[in-house]
């Protein structure tokens, strides 16, 4: 008896519409994009857009719909990252270490007279010295 196993033909052409019709959604979002109600819908809308078409595109041109479930292990690390890493990093990106309203660049500082980095030190810590 002979083990035959059953060869999978993904419906190429019509995976590729849907990818077409996907961008096409895409566009059309962004095109009227004054329509949503902020531009978090924007990107909401787009991302879900582009989602669907990376899950089209992983399960049938890249064959991951027709593989046994050893495929989610392989995906295990990968998700550990994605989430890991944005969550290790949340502290840095969202405190500010620094006040918006004082000049970064020292020229400036200099120029306005804000040797310290606050009104006034400068002018302060000039006449200290004399």
């Amino acid at each position: 008896m002979e083990n035959h196993e059953e060869h999978h033909h993904p419906p190429y052409k019509f995976i590729f519409m849907i990818l077409i019709i996907c961008t096409g959604f895409s566009w059309i979002a962004d095109e009227f994009k004054d329509s949503f109600p902020g531009p978090g819908w924007l990107a909401v809308t787009v991302l879900a857009i582009s989602t669907m078409k990376a899950s089209c595109v992983m399960l049938y041109f890249m064959h991951l719909k027709f593989e046994r479930h050893w495929k989610y292990v392989l995906l295990a690390p990968t998700f550990i990252l994605a989430v890991g890493l944005p969550l290790a990093l949340f502290p840095d990106v969202a405190v500010h270490y620094y006040d918006v309203d004082v000049p970064q660049n020292p020229m400036e500082s200099r120029e306005a007279g804000n040797y310290h980095g606050e009104a006034g030190d400068g002018d302060h810590a000039a006449a200290s010295h004399h």
